[in-house]
């Protein structure tokens, strides 16, 4: 056999992964710089308003969705109070992780450097990711979540090492105590497991163990789930078919294109996906993006459900699209490489214009507005609790004792809980989700200042009612509270008892 002698000019492996790994944290840091720079800007979103209110009620479940998102968010409160950018760093920081675990995928999935950065940028400038850091939202959990059942089912199947299932049921249980959708993908994972070569691991006592850890996490949920007659199920077919029927869940197929991913990384995933088929160790992956997909898509989900099933796709594009590059003479090799990198980063700046809250005034933010109506939805909480504290203050000395306000959304009710005690006013009384199992006071208001409703309803509803003032903002944006209902009124108490009031008029939004 012929010696093989040391070619010192190739870098030794431990640099070699180290540089990997400081270009992987450079991508993450950049992209969390820029978060934290602009999550300052406008205020709360009406769903990061809800959270805020449940984590100041912690259970082990919440009508909405599971705990632990309410939970991070109680933790987040107390580090940072009501900061902005702090209550939303946990976010910035879950897509930072997703962006580096889609990196390190590509490397298991034998990427060198070019790979392991591509797959993390395409990530980094994708719509849903970018968007998932502006906000607290459980879907930001739920992403990561889903990002890391999919690298730990990667190393599973290099390494063929069963421990591996452990760490995928550890993470599938907080997938379960964060979103429930993360069932879809489960099915996909137990799919994958049932139609390639890893049903092998049906035999395995680790495969067992990660299913019975994944339960235990959620047993606490669960059991939270039977003591309330499965409420959140019945939120959910609520909430699915006001979807339905609002038409949110049309364009799921377009959707994959234009919202998952970075449009100009679509060659990467698909890519991705074929390549998976076409390999018998990580075909398993396919099925675990395609069983989720037909599953959203003939039970009408939206299409952004599916999310998170691309950094896996992008890992392996961006690992074949690597060793096709390579065999490339050098000057179409550099041609490939400007134009999908110069085409990302265009595609991505138009995203990042559109969805981050770059300026606080100025063009940029009139571009953002007039295409994002969450951004929107973050503009005007304060001028509702001040005009309401004004409303409150115009009562008579007979009337403010017994005053209370009555809200008509979560974020209404989020508003005046975590923004209303500078202006000393009451806890609100909702009928909305977790509020509803809350209950109302044990000595009920006998006036209320309703908020979020049309004049018909609280005529229908209350008494003595009387227009007392507007909801809006000074800026002039249209949004939910401006638009649809701003009027705000002051009236006597329910025409129906309490008790069978709050029966009647449970809602879920």
């Amino acid at each position: 056999m012929p010696s093989i002698e040391r070619n010192h000019s190739l870098p030794h492996p431990d640099a070699q992964s180290q540089a990997d790994w400081t270009v992987l944290l450079a991508i993450a840091a950049a992209l969390t710089l820029v978060h934290l720079l602009t999550n300052g800007r406008y205020g709360f979103h009406r769903d990061e308003l809800q959270f805020l209110s449940d984590a100041r009620h912690l259970d082990w479940g919440f009508v909405a969705y599971p705990p632990l998102t309410p939970f991070l968010e109680r933790i987040s409160l107390d580090l940072f109070g009501l900061s902005l950018v702090g209550l939303r760093l946990f976010s910035v920081l879950a897509q930072a992780a997703a962006i580096v675990v889609t990196g390190l995928m590509a490397r298991e999935l034998g990427g060198k450097r070019l790979a392991q950065a591509t797959a993390a940028l395409a990530v980094a400038l994708s719509p849903l990711p970018l968007f998932e850091g502006t906000e607290f939202q459980y879907t930001t959990f739920d992403y990561l979540w889903w990002v890391l059942i999919a690298y730990f089912t990667i190393r599973l199947l290099r390494t063929e090492n069963p421990r591996w299932w452990l760490a995928i049921g550890a993470v599938a249980g907080l997938g379960l105590l964060t979103k429930y959708a993360i069932v879809f993908f489960v099915a996909g994972l137990l799919g994958g497991v049932a139609l390639t070569r890893a049903r092998r691991f049906l035999l395995s006592g680790w495969f067992w163990g990660g299913i019975a850890l994944a339960l235990a996490i959620f047993l606490p949920n669960f059991l939270w789930l039977v003591r309330h007659d499965f409420i959140s199920y019945h939120f959910l077919q609520h909430i699915h078919v006001r979807d339905v029927g609002e038409g949110r869940a049309e364009g799921f197929l377009s959707g994959q294109f234009l919202i998952c991913a970075n449009l100009f990384a679509a060659p990467l995933w698909l890519a991705g996906l074929v390549a998976y088929l076409r390999d018998r160790r990580y075909r398993m992956l396919a099925w675990m993006y395609l069983i989720p997909l037909a599953l959203f898509f003939f039970s009408k989900g939206r299409s952004y459900y599916m999310a998170a099933a691309y950094p896996m796709l992008l890992a392996m594009g961006a690992t074949v699209g690597e060793r096709w590059v390579a065999s490339l003479p050098k000057l179409g090799r550099r041609t490939v490489e400007i134009v999908f990198f110069t085409g990302l980063a265009v595609c991505g700046a138009y995203l990042c214009a559109r969805i981050l809250p770059l300026q606080s005034s100025g063009p940029l933010r009139d571009f953002a507005l007039q295409r994002n109506g969450d951004l929107r939805e973050e503009i005007g909480w304060p001028e509702l609790v001040r005009t309401v504290a004004g409303i409150r203050d115009s009562l008579t000395p007979e009337q403010q004792p017994s005053m209370g306000v009555i809200v008509g959304n979560y974020g209404e009710q989020g508003a005046i809980e975590m923004l209303g005690p500078p202006y000393h006013l009451p806890l609100p009384i909702s009928l909305t989700n977790s509020a509803w199992l809350r209950g109302y006071p044990a000595q009920p208001p006998t006036t209320l200042i309703v908020v979020g409703v049309t004049g018909e309803w609280v005529d229908k509803i209350f008494t003595g009612c009387r227009l007392a003032g507007h909801n809006g903002n000074s800026e002039g944006i249209k949004n939910e509270e401006s638009q649809y209902h701003p009027d705000i009124f002051v009236c006597g108490p329910p025409r129906l008892p309490w008790p069978d009031f709050w029966k009647k008029y449970q809602s879920f939004g």
